[in-house]
Parts: C-alpha cells; structure tokens; sequence
C-alpha cells in the first residue's frame, strides 16, 4: 500500500517509482511550477484546492517537487461548497500530510455572481483569487498560487474561471504541462492518491439554470438532495435545480437501479424532503456543462 510519505515524496526511500509513461508527465507538472516562480526563490506555493483529483495531484506533486514545508492547500470555503467536499477535501490533504488554510469567499455579495450568467465561475474564481492575494499570500510567505485547470479544461469555451486567473497570473502547471483528465488520473493512480477516481464535482450553483439567481437556499437544497442520493449509493450524480423540480442525472450503470422498487421510494422521500415538490430522472444521464455550452456557444456564433 503507498504511504503518504511515499506520495509526497517526504521519504526519498519511499517514494515509487512512476511508470516510464506518466515520469515525463510529472516531470513537465514540477517543470512548469517551477518555471512560474520567481528566479532563486525558496517562497511557498499556495494551490488552490478543492479535493478533486486535478487539485490534489498539483498539490501532491508540488509537495513532491519543493518539500512540505514550501506548499500550502488553499480551500475556498462559501455556500456553494458542500460540506461533504470539505470534508473530503481535509482528508485528502491530511493524507498528504499538508497543512490547509480556509479561506472565506463572499461571491454571493456579487451582483454578477448572483445573477448567474454564463460568467458566473469567472466571479467566484476572481474573488477566490483576490481572498488568497489579500489575506492568504503576505500571511503565509507565498511568492506563486497554482490550480488545477487541466489541458482538456483549457480548450472548453465554458471555463471563464481560466480568465481571472489570468487576471491574478495564477498557474497552470498541468494545462501548461499539457495533462489531460484522463492523464491526471492516472498519474493520480499510479501516486496512490485516495481520490484518484472520484467523480468530477462542480460547485452546487452549476446545478442552477443560468439566469436563475445563485442564492443561499437554492444552493442548501442542492446540497440536501446531492448528500441523499450519495448515502444511497449514487456517487456520480447531480440535482439541478428547477424552481418545484428537482431534475436527477446519474451515471448511466446507475439509472435503472434508481427506478428499482424501494429505491425510487426512498429516492422521492429523500430528495422532496430537501424542499423540492417534483423529482425527475433524467435518462440522459449526468451532462458535463449542459447549462453553459449552449450559451457560449451561441455568444460565439
């Protein structure tokens, strides 16, 4: 079994040897960090962190490329982070053996945050990255922030978050290194990191049609209903959130066995007991960007 010593490279007799397929990809991550920093400095490195498998491997692999010591896990903390991806994200990093800083974020005080247009993760990231420069970077000896956008987000048009951290010369180190999902997984893997394969988790106002203001309610239903339907076995899932109906995607393997008899029952109770009237099952399935793509694309048109 891998070690967190062995993961972050505190134990240089631990630490595994990566497979000669994902050494050159960790090499190009460390690479780029690195080279994002400024010439000679022995400053921290703060990696905004969520506890999703592109965070933690940046985090894990920064470890490994400057010591415990000179990293330090940013979580940004607000409604539209559900309690259980804190949580997770504080097991994770314990793992790693590194220390994280909270962060309180106030996007919800944002007009433009609210109103929830199609820029929506553009203002939660530009006021994660001003929250991290103003009361996190000068507390903490940081010289550079990093964060998880990988290559196959780089090429999405519905990722405005990217725009502001350029705005803040936040880095990149796995989309300049070239890194896929699908290679972040596997060098997640192959470091034995706990969440390699845990489904990609959005913030809950994604699960609120654009247009549809972003509110602390709205946010607290989502939340209820996402947390029933992973205590009852759907870890790949999503609740959006439509006004009396809440509408259910789920990874296809799992859509039958939601209609089953006693779990549809439950899954009705569970999820109206967090305030919605209608539940619905969308046989579709779980749709990555669903609500954004159609509008960029159009505004790109």
């Amino acid at each position: 079994m891998t070690t967190p010593s062995a993961v972050t490279g505190t134990d240089e007799a631990a630490r595994p040897s990566l497979p000669d397929d994902l050494a050159p990809l960790a090499d190009g991550v460390t690479g780029a960090l690195r080279a994002g920093m400024p010439p000679g400095s022995d400053g921290r490195v703060g990696v905004a962190f969520s506890g999703g498998v592109d965070s933690s491997l940046l985090l894990a692999l920064a470890v490994r490329a400057l010591g415990l010591e000179r990293v330090v896990a940013v979580l940004g903390v607000s409604p539209s982070l559900a309690t259980d991806e804190r949580r997770g994200a504080h097991d994770v990093a314990a793992y790693l053996g590194v220390a994280v800083v909270e962060v309180a974020t106030h996007e919800g005080d944002n007009p433009a945050y609210r109103r929830n247009g199609p820029d929506r993760c553009f203002h939660c990231k530009d006021e994660l990255f001003t929250r991290i420069s103003d009361e996190v970077a000068g507390r903490h000896g940081l010289v550079a922030v990093a964060y998880g956008e990988n290559a196959d987000d780089a090429r999405r048009p519905d990722r405005p978050g990217s725009r502001a951290a350029t705005n803040h010369r936040v880095l990149r180190p796995l989309a300049d290194a070239g890194l896929t999902k699908a290679e972040v997984r596997s060098l997640a893997r192959a470091l034995g990191l706990p969440n390699a394969d845990k489904p990609a988790a959005p913030c809950l106002a994604s699960r609120i049609p654009h247009f549809t203001e972003v509110d602390p309610e709205r946010l607290a239903q989502v939340e209820a209903a996402e947390h029933a339907l992973r205590a009852m076995g759907f870890a790949d899932s999503r609740v959006r959130h439509h006004g009396d109906v809440a509408r259910i995607e789920l990874g296809a393997d799992d859509l039958a066995r939601a209609v089953a008899p006693g779990v549809r029952d439950r899954l009705v109770s569970d999820v109206t007991a967090a305030g919605f009237r209608f539940v619905a099952l969308d046989l579709a399935g779980i749709q990555s960007g669903a609500f954004t793509l159609p509008l960029v694309e159009v505004t790109r048109g």
